[in-house]
């Protein structure tokens, strides 16, 4: 199995699971992979480093001296790397895995009533059925009817990858 870093046109970053290179090459190629944050299928192999286990090797006393130093200075560039992440407008992986969960749990939680959204949301506001947790495809101008009326809505970007069994 080989575990790649992959990373779409719009720097979400992400993990593929292959058999091997070919496997990885032959799905790119016939447009199988894609983004599961906004199904771009523009992806890239991202650099990695292997994990080697060398097993009972103590490190000289020099470099754990150079990565004590360098400590501060990473925590301190850390630090940076969310402001900078927004400022681009690029998720970094722990924001885009918060937003998949909580998207995983409205999905979980809600009735999909589709193009219908609008016309049950009237329904359970004046009383013509009982309340419940929904989600539908609503147009901009059934939004603002929406509101006007005093029904609270909220737009919801749903990717590609969500409306589906991850495997």
């Amino acid at each position: 199995m080989k575990v790649l870093n992959l990373q779409c046109a719009h720097q979400h970053s992400f993990e593929g699971w292959f058999a091997s290179e070919d496997d990885f090459q032959s799905q790119l190629t016939r447009g199988l992979v894609e983004c599961p944050m906004c199904s771009d299928k523009a992806v890239q192999k991202m650099p990695s480093a292997p994990r080697l286990n060398l097993g009972g090797h103590a490190a000289p006393a020099a470099a754990s001296s150079t990565s004590s130093e360098a400590a501060p200075g990473a925590a301190a560039s850390t630090a940076v790397a969310p402001a900078q992440a927004d400022a681009s407008n690029v998720m970094n992986p722990a924001a885009q895995s918060a937003f998949l969960k909580a998207l995983r749990q409205v999905m979980a939680n809600t009735e999909d009533v589709g193009n219908r959204f609008a016309e049950e949301a009237r329904r359970m506001h004046y009383g013509d059925t009982e309340a419940r947790n929904i989600r539908g495809q609503a147009s901009m101008k059934e939004t603002v009817e929406l509101l006007e009326e005093g029904i609270e809505v909220m737009p919801l970007p749903l990717p590609a990858a969500l409306k589906e069994t991850l495997q």
